[in-house]
């Protein structure tokens, strides 16, 4: 079947089986490989992606469901000259990248809190982290990073 979207502000179109995951789509059909399969049910938060403006788990997404949507994965994040955005560039500074397995949902995740929400507190934080899963950082370094970035983002003009 055909499924058309925007992908990562890019009109995209793709032939793929209706019965395959979003998360397949992505990885198997379009080659980003960014966003990571980590429980394959939507309990881990690895495979998270933008869907129109909410988080998602991509697992749990059938690819058809992705038709006349936007769509942005991890590869869609970054600064205007490809390199890190500020909230990867903290993730960095702060420490809170380790194994990686987890590091592309937490970050879709903190964009997706402050797209929402420019001015979170820790406790709204961690609650929109609460459908991600790290075993390596201990998540502190992960909340520090997010609230560096909404102090940042509030500072600029």
């Amino acid at each position: 079947m055909r499924i058309e979207f925007i992908l990562n502000g890019e009109a995209v179109a793709v032939e793929a089986p209706p019965d395959i995951t979003l998360l397949d789509l992505l990885r198997d059909y379009l080659n980003l490989t960014g966003t990571k399969e980590g429980c394959a049910v939507g309990e881990c938060g690895a495979c998270a992606v933008i869907k129109d403006g909410r988080l998602v788990n991509s697992c749990m997404v059938l690819a058809p469901q992705a038709e006349g949507c936007e769509i942005v994965t991890i590869e869609g994040v970054h600064a205007a000259d490809g390199g890190p955005n500020d909230l990867q560039q903290h993730f960095i500074e702060y420490g809170a990248v380790q194994c990686g397995i987890c590091i592309p949902g937490m970050i879709m995740a903190g964009e997706a809190l402050l797209r929402q929400n420019p001015h979170p507190t820790r406790a709204e934080i961690r609650l929109a982290l609460a459908g991600n899963l790290c075993r390596c950082t201990g998540y502190q370094q992960i909340v520090d990073a997010i609230e560096a970035t909404a102090k940042g983002r509030r500072a600029q003009p």
